[in-house]
């Protein structure tokens, strides 16, 4: 492919062979094989998923840990290629239920949060912040795709959307990872580390946003063990995540064409679980 080679080129890169691993959205991911050497190159035709580049160099300027980035262009990444590497592996479906492997993410995820908070203050103000998605205009939309307009919770929640919002707003910001999944995820084979891996959703937000969002992919027991590691968050925030997350929730899954199954047990609890939600939070404005 063209792209390919042209970015090897700019690169430096001389090679025997190269495969492409992935083709979409405008991002081409390729392992490039240069004698016993092998590379992934990963290229940004758009320049909206750019933005992962500089999020490996701000991760890497912070000190929060990151696959290792051989060279760079003004639209390419070569990264190690870990399928290759001696010292990590990629994540498999079996790390969900290590409590193992979830104390060493909670880890990354600590020093993630801790390093971002500053960060965010002194210079986060443009970042992309899922919290954006929490919108009059976008409950509309929801309301109107699920065909839940005559919902009790939906009357509630926009009887008390200011002052939610403006809690939302007051609540402090750090570095948010925003897409875990074990697919992301890279392993010491040792399991002395882990870590996570592309970066294009990263942004801003509260800290237990990334925590909810571990914890819905892991099992009860590494679930527990991920946060005896991670140590306390703030209730509040939990409070005010388990209401803003279902509309971002489902607000994204709005997007599609056809309503993805990931979202579909949201739709369940617009009048269980989530009346009890914004109820809970109400109490605490």
């Amino acid at each position: 492919m063209g792209v390919i080679q042209d970015e090897l080129h700019k690169l430096g890169i001389t090679y025997q062979d190269f495969s492409i691993l992935q083709n979409k959205d405008g991002v081409i991911v390729a392992r490039v094989v240069n004698g016993e050497r092998s590379y992934i190159v990963k290229c940004f035709q758009n320049n909206e998923y750019r933005r992962e580049m500089e999020n490996y160099r701000l991760l890497a300027a912070l000190g929060v840990p990151t696959i290792q980035v051989v060279s760079s262009t003004e639209s390419a990444l070569l990264l190690e290629d870990i399928e290759c590497s001696p010292v990590y592996r990629l994540g498999v479906r079996k790390d969900m239920f290590d409590s193992k492997v979830a104390r060493r993410i909670a880890g990354w995820y600590k020093q993630l949060h801790n390093q971002g908070y500053a960060y965010v203050r002194q210079q986060g103000s443009s970042m992309y912040d899922e919290a954006d998605f929490f919108t009059v205009d976008n409950i509309a939309r929801i309301k109107k795709k699920t065909g839940t307009q005559d919902a009790l919770a939906w009357r509630l929640l926009e009887s008390h959307y200011a002052a939610i919002s403006d809690l939302l707003f007051r609540t402090r910001r750090t570095l948010t990872y925003n897409d875990f999944y074990y697919t992301n995820m890279v392993v010491a084979r040792d399991k002395s580390t882990a870590l996570m891996l592309d970066y294009n959703l990263l942004g801003k937000g509260y800290a237990y946003s990334d925590v909810r969002n571990v914890l819905s992919s892991l099992s009860e027991e590494a679930g527990h063990a991920f946060l005896d590691a991670y140590g306390e968050f703030d209730p509040t925030e939990k409070a005010l995540d388990d209401v803003v997350s279902v509309v971002i929730t489902l607000f994204l899954a709005c997007q599609y064409d056809r309503f993805p199954g990931w979202a579909k047990r949201l739709i369940d609890e617009i009048d269980t679980n989530f009346i009890c939600k914004i109820e809970c939070l109400r109490d605490m404005l």
